[in-house]
């Protein structure tokens, strides 16, 4: 049933790239390059810096990420992309989700943008592709940075508590991932954000970005993650910080260190200013972190 819904992914996807091609987003420049996986949607600071790889977490997508480029392109080469089934990054019709895909996909990306080694720093469920990219190549890994990424075990107890049951159902997820997506997206930003943050600025750029095809395949990162063991996600020897924001209602019941299950070296740096997105609601923290040394993190946390 996977392939299935892969290929139902990808169908009901399809516009996005060519719309987005003809009437791009205002904002940041962007390219798209072709891998096995999907036809990915970037934006490239470009020079000889260390490289950093971003990629939103849904309903986000790259122009979210705008105020923090700015901020890190001093420091970096900054990649920021859509991940396959988000944005404008169309997936291709056997890409199912699953952490050896996605990490597939990174992988390739930065094989063609001649990227030989990066900092990772991805947010919640993209977190988990970054952990395998570390897994399958630990050598083109110079550190991860996550936000809001539990344990692969606690991110399927979140699932079971968050996620409506239909959209953990191959195909007719996938259906209604598409049909309700802005419904999706603004339901998510009133209980991922605290409560005192003014969610529009998010969704007024997520709205604009799904009112011109873009995606928001919440049931088909769902269902890949759903299937994927619990101890797939273990990882050591390659650093870690994981910032957490206290103040997202979504994850009330989930431990901000959850993630030491799957990666006992991790350095967990709690925010109780934050929600879902610390990356984005407190972006000078968010460099900080990434400038810092990982002993300089905890030192400071």
């Amino acid at each position: 049933m996977a392939n299935w819904s892969a290929w139902l992914d990808a169908r009901l996807s399809a516009g996005a790239v060519q719309r987005a091609r003809l009437a791009p987003p205002a904002g940041l420049p962007v390219r798209w390059v072709d891998t096995t996986q999907a036809a990915i949607r970037v934006f490239d600071s470009g020079g000889d810096k260390p490289c950093l790889v971003l990629s939103p977490d849904g309903p986000n997508v790259i122009e979210h990420y705008a105020a923090v480029i700015a901020l890190l392109t001093q420091h970096y080469r900054v990649l920021c992309f859509d991940m396959p089934g988000f944005g404008f990054s169309a997936p291709g019709s056997t890409y199912d989700h699953s952490l050896q895909r996605g990490a597939k996909a990174m992988l390739e990306l930065m094989d063609q943008l001649g990227v030989a080694k990066a900092t990772l720093a991805l947010s919640c469920a993209n977190g988990f592709y970054a952990i395998r990219v570390a897994q399958m190549a630990p050598q083109r890994v110079e550190r991860l940075v996550l936000s809001q990424t539990p344990s692969l075990a606690a991110m399927h107890r979140w699932t079971d508590r968050v996620v409506p049951k239909v959209l953990k159902l191959p195909l007719l997820g996938q259906l209604l991932s598409r049909v309700f997506r802005q419904k999706m997206a603004t339901a998510w930003y009133r209980i991922a954000l605290p409560k005192t943050t003014n969610a529009e600025p998010f969704r007024s750029v997520s709205h604009r970005a799904l009112r011109c095809g873009g995606c928001f395949s919440l049931a088909g990162v769902v269902q890949g993650l759903l299937r994927e063991p619990g101890d797939a996600a273990r990882l050591h020897g390659v650093p870690c910080t994981v910032l957490w924001g206290t103040q997202d209602r979504s994850h009330k019941f989930t431990e901000p260190r959850a993630i030491l299950h799957d990666v006992p070296h991790a350095q967990v740096v709690v925010l109780d200013n934050c929600g879902h997105f610390p990356d984005l609601e407190d972006p000078q923290r968010f460099v900080q972190a990434l400038l810092q040394g990982p002993l300089e993190v905890a030192r400071h946390a």
